[in-house]
Order: structure tokens, then C-alpha cells, then sequence
């Protein structure tokens, strides 16, 4: 599939939104002690989230223009810690893929653009987070390169 990934806008809001359904609902089978149904965003919050340069989220786009991905990302630096260095990290918070065009290379062209992206802003690295119970995506992210650099752990009680 030919994907052309770009800055979300406010009209990919409707669009954003099937997405976050998608995302919420395998992590609601997944863990659904953890997960309501529900999205992780209202649509007024995904305009505060679109329009500030600190959550720059990317759309993946199909030849006719319609909306087959997203990537949520935040941009984090710590200062004045005494632990961690003052590096800029872009944090990817999401990257989706709408069901019925996974396997088409979607996801991997909006990654490398993030990774553009971070690279223009002079990060030092992109880290994201992976729940246990996704087991396509840890699959997929450790596809693209990436590797774990901490593990979360838990004991239910």
C-alpha cells in the first residue's frame, strides 16, 4: 500500500477516534482488570493534542487520502535531576493501524517517519511502552529495531 504519513488536523479527528476504539478494544481482551471500553481521548482533548508541538501525532494516509494510522507522540526532557541526563527523548505513546490495513506496511511508514521527525528535533532516542497481553505488536516493534530498556512488573492481589 503506498502511504504518505503527515501531521494530524483537527478533520482527522473522526478518524483518530475509529483508531483509539481499535487500540482500547485489544488491550480491553487483553486486560480487561485494567482497560474499560472506552477511548483514551475525547475529541476536544484530541484538538489540545494535535495543535501543541510538545504531542506531535502523524497521520498514515492511503492513496485516496483516507486515514489508515496514527502515531501519538510527546516530546520529554528531563531538567535538573539529579539522576537522569538532559536528553530529549520522543516518546511514541501509539501508533495504530486500522484493522483492514495491517500487514500493508502502515505501521513501519509511520514509525520511520517518527523517527524523521525525532531525528530533525535532535533526540537522543524514541522509547515506547508495550502491555504483555499485545504480543503483535511487541512482535512488530522488536521487527522494527527496537528493544526493551525496562520492564514493568506486577503481582495482582
Amino acid at each position: 500500500m503506498d502511504v504518505s504519513v503527515r501531521r494530524a488536523e483537527e478533520k482527522d479527528i473522526p478518524a483518530l477516534m475509529g483508531l483509539l476504539k481499535q487500540v482500547n478494544r485489544v488491550h480491553h481482551e487483553g486486560r480487561p482488570d485494567l482497560f474499560k471500553l472506552n477511548t483514551k481521548y475525547t475529541e476536544d482533548e484530541l484538538k489540545g493534542i494535535i495543535n501543541n508541538e510538545m504531542t506531535p501525532v502523524f497521520v498514515g494516509t492511503d492513496a485516496g487520502g483516507t486515514v489508515v494510522g496514527h502515531g501519538f507522540c510527546i516530546l520529554e526532557k528531563p531538567e535538573n535531576t539529579r539522576l537522569l541526563t538532559d536528553i530529549l527523548t520522543l516518546y511514541i505513546d501509539d501508533i495504530c493501524v486500522d484493522e483492514a490495513a495491517r500487514g500493508k506496511h502502515v505501521g513501519r511508514a509511520i514509525y520511520e517517519h517518527i523517527l524523521s521527525y525525532a531525528r530533525e528535533k535532535g533526540c537522543y532516542n524514541v522509547t515506547l511502552n508495550v502491555w504483555n497481553c499485545n504480543p503483535g505488536a511487541m512482535s512488530f516493534y522488536q521487527k522494527l529495531g527496537l528493544e526493551p530498556y525496562k520492564v514493568g512488573m506486577e503481582k495482582i492481589l
